[in-house]
């Protein structure tokens, strides 16, 4: 049996109440307009928290200036040394008189201005290394936020927390080193590692120097003692200055890199 169509208009139908289904979001950036190039991805956040580039040429060189100081430091401290070996040597030979006593007390002199000279050189060097370390470690998480394996505080109290300060700011110094490489190269690090050892090295050197000459009581400890403090001495000359060859190294690393502008960073 057919059904005949209905005659007449169609009767409107009843619109659906209620609130509309969320519609699902287009994903990763959208054009403007048809055939628009894309915008480029927002940047991954840092690990370590909000970082941006600053110059560390000025730091760098300041950073060397003081590091020729504390050389120069050092080389005034081998010379007030030496007096005191020969004065000390002649003392436990078993000379005396008065010109032996005004050597032993020019020696002295020398030996203490020589002390004041290390530690203030040292101080001022050690205060602006610090501000250049955190900034090129900061430079460095711009290069590269995920090839860090120490936090940034560490940057700092690295150096003088017990026990992990004979490794963590190598460890750091390597990671800030690689990131600001060229891309998709890998830097080598001997540099880096004669400067650490040399520094461990005159680190322990200088500890066993001041403690045996605190200790000394008779010519012949003096005499000792002071040649442990010769030892200690060389030691930080040679490590200030491959910390010069550093500092200068990676400041030029850094600036290059900044200036050939983000493709050159690889993240």
């Amino acid at each position: 049996m057919t059904v005949p169509p209905p005659q007449g208009p169609v009767p409107p139908q009843p619109v659906q109440q209620g609130p509309v289904p969320p519609q699902p979001m287009p994903q990763g950036p959208v054009a403007p307009y048809p055939g628009a190039p894309l915008p480029p991805l927002p940047p991954l956040a840092s690990p370590h928290g909000a970082a941006w580039l600053r110059s560390p040429v000025a730091l760098g060189k300041a950073t060397a200036a003081l590091l020729g100081l504390v050389i120069a430091a050092d080389l005034f401290a081998l010379w007030a040394d030496n007096t005191m070996l020969a004065v000390s040597g002649a003392l436990a030979d078993g000379e005396f008189g008065d010109a032996v006593q005004r050597r032993a007390a020019h020696a002295d002199s020398l030996y203490a201005a020589a002390g004041y000279a290390q530690m203030a050189t040292l101080v001022a060097a050690v205060v602006v290394y610090l501000i250049w370390f955190l900034r090129v470690r900061v430079n460095a998480e711009v290069f590269n936020p995920f090839g860090h394996t120490k936090s940034r505080a560490w940057a700092g109290w690295g150096w003088f927390v017990p026990v992990v300060n004979l490794w963590f700011p190598r460890r750091i110094m390597l990671d800030i080193w690689d990131a600001s490489g060229p891309a998709g190269a890998r830097s080598g690090h001997g540099l880096v590692n004669a400067w650490w050892t040399f520094w461990i090295i005159g680190l322990i050197a200088d500890r066993a120097g001041f403690t045996a000459y605190r200790k000394a009581e008779t010519a012949q400890e003096i005499q000792d003692a002071v040649g442990q403090v010769i030892f200690a001495d060389l030691f930080d000359i040679v490590a200030a200055g491959v910390a010069i060859l550093v500092v200068l190294r990676l400041t030029r690393m850094q600036d290059r890199k900044a200036h050939e502008g983000p493709g050159a960073h690889g993240v």
